[in-house]
């Protein structure tokens, strides 16, 4: 298996990534690893990492230019022709990888995999769907933020392709899939959450999908559902949300704990299970955020991310692609239409947000 990664993309490129993907190299065997970005830097990022010859499984393509968070996602490729995104996403589509990674801005990613690896026919827009802890098995959020304003037979997919990735990638069985709202019962939230809501019941109702109802974030976030859907706006503000008051928490516990002699020796006594906690909540831990709905794996792993967190999502795109997960969505698309779509009306709505 062959995952290519972009070893320009992110703050702490190329350092960082490079030796993230080289550990992956050299942890797992059967694993190779295509660096793209200029050539010359990555194999100095290598030696300094200590790799002073990259190993047999890791290979570097040149690639002169880069793309940068003040670029725009809709013209980058055209300006930036010989950047690390776009010859590793070219890459894949031309098969010569099964998956891509990258720390690089989350707008040209999305835009060059809808437009240069392009999606799965059939499917109207890609979807982040990060994995987020809670006190279940954890939970999918879809979307994130790909696309802000959404129609019913957008939410009804992402409903799927969740489902699918949960099931096929994240091992859940028969994952149960929830509408976020602000409130369970079914008169509940605006009109596309009403439309989405039948949509979702009709796809339950046929045992095409697991939908348990309209779910609240308090509910979602302790385990509730495996899958929460909704659209893009909504799923940025939850996932902001959560990492803000986890955030708030660790300042917090780790004031108390300093306040005092006998606080810090309470400290020492639940240092394990601080420590566990701690890592439950580390988003290094699962790696990226995979776009769904592409026609193959493509992964976004966090701007600031370091070596754990790049080696993590190497490993998260080797879980896609043994997943195949285009495969179990393409043969599946009829499900994902509501009755005004498979009609043919209702076109063309939604915009993409980055």
């Amino acid at each position: 298996m062959k995952i290519i990664v972009d070893a320009m993309g992110g703050d702490n490129a190329p350092g960082e990534i490079v030796k993230g993907a080289v550990q992956a190299a050299r942890a797992r065997s059967g694993l190779e690893i295509v660096l793209v970005g200029r050539e010359e830097e990555v194999r100095s990022a290598a030696a300094a990492c200590g790799a002073g010859t990259l190993p047999p499984a890791v290979t570097v393509v040149n690639a002169g230019e880069v793309v940068d968070m003040h670029d725009d996602p809709a013209k980058v490729f055209k300006r930036k022709k010989d950047s690390s995104m776009g010859v590793g996403l070219t890459m894949l589509k031309n098969g010569e990888g099964d998956a891509f990674v990258s720390a690089g801005s989350t707008g040209a990613l999305l835009s060059g995999g809808t437009f240069i690896v392009k999606r799965i026919p059939g499917i109207r827009r890609a979807a982040m769907a990060p994995l987020l802890p809670t006190s279940g098995r954890g939970l999918v959020l879809v979307d994130c933020g790909a696309t802000a304003d959404c129609t019913a037979e957008y939410l009804l997919q992402f409903a799927y392709l969740g489902s699918f990735y949960a099931a096929k990638a994240l091992g859940m069985e028969r994952p149960r899939v929830g509408l976020l709202n602000i409130g369970t019962e079914d008169t509940k939230g605006d009109a596309l959450r009403r439309e989405a809501y039948q949509a979702l019941r009709e796809a339950g109702e046929k045992g095409s999908l697991h939908f348990i109802g309209n779910i609240e974030a308090k509910e979602a976030i302790k385990g509730g559902c495996d899958v929460v859907v909704t659209d893009g706006f909504s799923g940025n503000v939850m996932l902001k949300s959560i990492e803000g008051v986890g955030s708030f928490m660790g300042k917090e516990l780790k004031a108390m704990f300093m306040q005092s002699v006998k606080t810090k020796l309470a400290a020492l006594l639940v240092k394990g299970g601080l420590a566990a906690f701690k890592e439950r909540l580390d988003p290094d831990t699962i790696g990226g955020t995979p776009f769904l709905g592409l026609q193959k794996p493509v992964i976004k792993a966090h701007g600031s991310s370091k070596a754990r967190a790049i080696e993590n999502a190497v490993y998260q795109a080797a879980a896609a692609v043994e997943a195949d997960l285009a495969a179990e969505i393409g043969s599946h698309i009829e499900l994902m239409r509501t009755g005004d779509e498979r009609d043919g009306k209702n076109r063309g709505k939604s915009a993409v947000s980055y």
